[in-house]
Parts: C-alpha cells; structure tokens; sequence
C-alpha cells in the first residue's frame, strides 16, 4: 500500500497484533537509480521483524539488482508484487500487468531469486480478467523457480477492488498435491468473523490484511483474539483511538517531517473515526489544521465529546453472550 505501510503506520500495527509486515512496494527501476524516495522505503526497524521489503517492475536486470540492494539491508524477505493493478503500473509492464504474460512473470521471479540469499516470497492475482484465470499454473511455477510462499487476492486485475473475492480459486490452489509452500489468501477480511470463516473454509496458511487495517489497527488483536478463544475483544474505546492516533501522528512527524508527517497523515482520520456519530465537523477541522498542537488539542475535544459513546462498528461486533464472555 503505497504511502500508507510506512514505518508510522507499521508501528502502530505491530503494536495491535500484526505477525508480519511488509513494506510500501518500490520500483525495482526507481531503486536502481537511486531514487530519494525508493531508498527511503528500504528502511525499518528491529521491532518490525518478521520484516518484508516489496519491489514491482517488469524489468529482469532492475529486479536482479534491485535483490542485491535489498539483500544489503537485512530484511527477513524479500517479495514481489505481481499483483498491483494501478494504471501506471501496468502501464509499465509491472504488477498485475504480468499476469498476461507468464513466462516473463518466471524470468522476473526467477531473477530476482538467484540474487539474494533471502527468501523469496510473491503476492499476485487469479489472473488479468475472468477469461484468463490462471493462477493455478502461476503457483506451480512460480514454486519451481523457489519462492518460499505464495499470497493471493481473490480478484482479477480487470476487476480492481470491485466485486466479492473468490477463496474458492485460493483454496483450489492450496489444494492442489503439487503445492507445498505456504498458501496466504487476501481479499475482503475485515473483521474477525470472516477471518475464522475463511481461515477454515479455504485452508489456507494465513490471512494478509490490507484495506481494512488502515484507519483500525486494532483488526489483527481481535482476529487473533477470536481465532484463539472464539469470542470477541470489546472494540477500541474513544480514549484508545485517540492514543493511536496521537502515536501515529507523532511518528509520521518524526519520519517524515513537517509539514509532509501532517498532510500524509490527513488520509487516515477518517478510518479512524469512523462510526462516531457526527463526527464529521472535527474530521473537517483535522484535514485542515497544519499545526501538531492545534491537531492534538481537536483529538483532545474529541476525547471528551465521545467519552463512553459506543460506535456502530462496536455495536456490530458482538455476537450474543459474547459481552459476558470478553467482561469475565
């Protein structure tokens, strides 16, 4: 997720649960050249770890090379995007656009395989439309020139983020008795009912989280929470979204500086107050406001003003009898 997975909003994910992270995609042709930008995206901390650090491209010497640099920094892995389906990546013969050819999508993994001594891990697509679904030969593939693990969105790239995921295609690729690498699917999570649901379902070896966790870190505690005891973790109170936001505020200042840790940081208010209940004058006033302590002092009228308010979001995450079961 590009300008979102910084080190700021990993921290905070971490923080709330999360088991592995990556970071933003970077272009494999961006790094080479030793773009400010793309260089800085290569940086995290110990606390990250298991750690991730994603490339794109469509170009078999720029992702060789841009392994090596990777490979010099020290993540736990390295992962390949195949699955991006932005306009200009595609556009560049990288992300999903790959799909349509997979025979360069081997030779790009392939490259970037034999330059580094770190696994290698891919997150793509069922296919480029509902005409080329092929990700079953994608996997078996791919496992044999030497990724270690295999992530899947349950949509085409035609279909971008619209329409309902299909596990069912995940499932039949986990399935398949050619396929030993871990399997992670990805598509539609967004609460912990569907986690546990999909999680036995399909079979999968794990669940990626991306959309739904921004705005609410708080999703990967409470899917752990309710894989492990089957009941759920009461929702964020207004005092802990404050705090989250604050933290992350601060650190997106820290890294980024000012007024640039500011104005990234307008994206994601509105996820984290989402449900409150007219709740949109103070989320005007946040996206408008350029100073930290005038920032922090709206975050402190809303602490007050939603003192003890319960949000939908929180009213829709009990089953009954789960109240009981999380207050004891």
């Amino acid at each position: 997720m590009e300008d979102v997975s910084d080190p700021p909003f990993r921290f905070v994910c971490k923080q709330e649960g999360a088991d592995l992270m990556y970071s933003e995609f970077i272009s494999s042709e961006g790094l080479i050249r030793d773009a400010i930008k793309s260089r800085q995206k290569l940086d995290f901390f110990e606390y990250e770890r298991p750690f991730g650090i994603q490339i794109f491209g469509g170009d078999e010497e720029a992702m060789a090379l841009s392994a090596k640099i990777i490979d010099a920094t020290g993540p736990d892995l390295v992962d390949i995007n195949f699955g991006c389906p932005v306009k200009k990546v595609v556009n560049k013969g990288a992300g999903a656009a790959v799909l349509r050819d997979v025979d360069a999508m081997v030779r790009l993994t392939r490259a970037v395989v034999e330059s580094t001594r770190l696994p290698v891990t891919v997150k793509t697509r069922l296919g480029w439309d509902d005409n080329s679904k092929n990700i079953e030969d994608v996997a078996e593939r791919l496992q044999d020139e030497g990724i270690k693990a295999l992530t899947i969105h349950g949509r085409t790239r035609s279909q971008l983020y619209k329409g309902e995921a299909d596990w069912a295609l995940i499932a039949k690729v986990k399935n398949n008795p050619r396929i030993f690498i871990p399997i992670f699917g990805n598509g539609d999570i967004d609460g912990p009912e569907k986690a546990l649901e999909y999680k036995n379902r399909f079979g999968v070896d794990g669940i990626m989280i991306g959309r739904a966790a921004i705005g609410y870190p708080w999703i990967f505690r409470e899917i752990k929470h309710y894989l492990d005891k089957g009941v759920h973790l009461h929702p964020p109170s207004i005092d802990q979204r404050v705090d989250v936001i604050r933290e992350h505020l601060s650190r997106s200042i820290k890294w980024k500086g000012n007024p640039l840790g500011i104005l990234e940081m307008r994206r994601h208010y509105s996820n984290y107050l989402k449900g409150l209940p007219h709740i949109k004058d103070f989320r005007n006033q946040l996206v408008q406001l350029n100073s930290f302590e005038e920032i922090l002092e709206t975050l402190d009228q809303i602490r007050v003003r939603y003192a003890g308010v319960v949000t939908e979001r929180a009213m829709n995450s009990f089953l009954p009898g789960d109240a009981l079961a999380c207050a004891s």
